[in-house]
């Protein structure tokens, strides 16, 4: 999950709840523990004091209980997150502008607006005979494999 998100959407807080000292929590890589560097050092801190070993995969970092006082882990720990950070805000201001050159070039951004296709669409004689025989929309619905709200959209969109 996007690391843009909180740490409560994310599950960090869910998850460092349930290790248990000697536990190894294996990432992807450590820009997935938070948005800030501040976040991630904090995170390994805790981790630490909680005895738990981290293992970040695309940095090759072992971090454990026993090495994360020493100065060569806290450096790299603030390198590789300040990096991530960085790369992080980069990236956003990049899509930002192109979104902006894009708009003024004068493409419409976003989603169509107006009716999509529905997955009801050319079943309305099956809808029809479903009616005419006496089942209710609750059950056409779980007929056509379609929510209720789906299937009252389509009759009022084509007025069945």
């Amino acid at each position: 999950m996007s690391s843009r998100r909180s740490s409560k959407d994310r599950r960090i807080d869910e998850l460092v709840s349930q290790l248990k000292p000697g536990d190894q929590l294996i990432v992807s890589e450590l820009s997935r523990l938070g948005r800030s560097t501040s976040e991630v050092i904090g995170l390994v801190n805790q981790l630490a004091e909680m005895k738990v070993e981290l293992i970040a995969i695309k940095q090759e970092l072992k971090i454990s209980p026993k090495n994360r006082r020493d100065m060569a882990s806290k450096v790299i720990v603030t390198i590789f997150s300040l990096l991530a950070e960085i790369e992080r805000d980069l990236i956003s201001e990049r899509t930002k502008t192109a979104l902006a050159q894009a708009k003024a070039a004068g493409k419409k951004l976003g989603r169509p607006k107006g009716p999509g296709k529905s997955k009801l669409d050319g079943r309305e004689d099956e809808i029809r005979d479903l009616f005419s025989k006496g089942v209710n929309k609750a059950n056409v619905a779980r007929v056509l494999g379609v929510s209720r709200c789906t299937l009252y959209n389509h009759i009022k969109k084509k007025k069945l």
